[in-house]
């Protein structure tokens, strides 16, 4: 398979500023930012040396299917997708906290839930569950916007208290927050899936709220199979699932949680074409729409050239 895009350097005109984040590069300009979706891959907030073929595609195309599907709940940031892994849109300015829902308790919830307690982001969870049964209502659950390293649970409290949003900013973005959410939910089922949990990330633009990044993706969303759901709780059995937790669980079966001292484990090219793979299913599954891989020959001058022809014509 094709090594992917692991790392871009562009210079563009009028081009003001670089971030490199996570798994996206990002290009400033004084109202509008450009957002490239590379194919690495973070777990446990580090990034994994080896880059996804496909996944910055898989993502980039997700998050604007669904940032179109919800505009009528909440303005977002985009403005033109002139490459399958570039966004361009509104530079914000972001909160520093990520708006963090879940409908079912898994993941980093249920390792919380399982380790004893029953509270968690100031919220309280009740006695008597087990891993991915359905939560009562679904529960907002943020976290700090770490730079680098480990993003942080945070409760609204502590939110409002730190003077990091205002208390009506914060309470508008619980709202977009819960419509959004429902939204997923039902699109979700319409494909046969369960929208479980997933994450918002809003900011401001010229004073107005707006949701920024992805939405609904692989990396921000975790989904079960709506069929085999119940069944599956019945029987205690691992629920099937399209999200990359599964990466998270082989990496904590090879000894890696992102902590001081663990290495990274060495990831085998067949592993990362089942990772490749997964995102692709996720893709087709939950957009009903068939995925075309983009040309991988030249990948990096293919998407330059994309954006250098947006920015001549815009």
């Amino acid at each position: 398979m094709n090594a992917g895009i692991q790392n871009t350097q562009f210079k563009f005109p009028n081009q003001t500023g670089h971030y490199k984040g996570k798994v996206r590069d990002v290009y400033f300009f004084d109202d509008k930012l450009i957002m490239v979706a590379s194919d690495r891959l973070s777990a446990f907030d580090v990034v994994l040396p080896n880059a996804i073929p496909f996944k910055g595609q898989v993502l980039n195309q997700i998050a604007a299917h669904f940032l179109k599907a919800t505009e009528d709940i909440v303005p977002n940031w985009i403005l033109a997708i002139p490459d399958p892994n570039v966004s361009i849109g509104k530079k914000c300015e972001p909160f520093p906290v990520e708006m963090v829902i879940r409908g079912y308790l898994a993941g980093h919830a249920w390792r919380t839930y399982k380790a004893g307690k029953r509270t968690l982001c100031g919220v309280s969870l009740p006695d008597g569950l087990k891993e991915n049964d359905r939560l009562p209502e679904p529960i907002i659950t943020p976290t700090t916007k770490a730079a680098v390293g480990h993003d942080e649970d945070i409760s609204k409290q502590d939110i409002i208290a730190q003077q990091l949003i205002s208390l009506a900013q914060y309470e508008q973005l619980e709202s977009y927050t819960r419509a959004l959410f429902q939204r997923g939910t039902e699109l979700a089922e319409k494909q046969g899936l369960i929208l479980v949990d997933t994450k918002y990330e809003f900011g401001l633009f010229k004073n107005e709220i707006t949701l920024i990044d992805e939405i609904h993706t692989p990396d921000s969303s975790r989904y079960f199979y709506l069929d085999t759901y119940p069944i599956h709780q019945e029987k205690n059995i691992a629920q099937r699932q399209l999200s990359k937790e599964f990466v998270r669980k082989w990496l904590i079966e090879q000894g890696f949680q992102g902590l001081e001292g663990q290495k990274i484990p060495l990831i085998s090219a067949e592993f990362i074409q089942t990772i490749s793979e997964r995102y692709i299913e996720l893709y087709e599954k939950i957009t009903g729409v068939k995925f075309i891989r983009s040309t991988q020959n030249e990948m990096l001058n293919r998407v330059e050239q994309n954006i250098l022809n947006w920015i001549e014509t815009s």
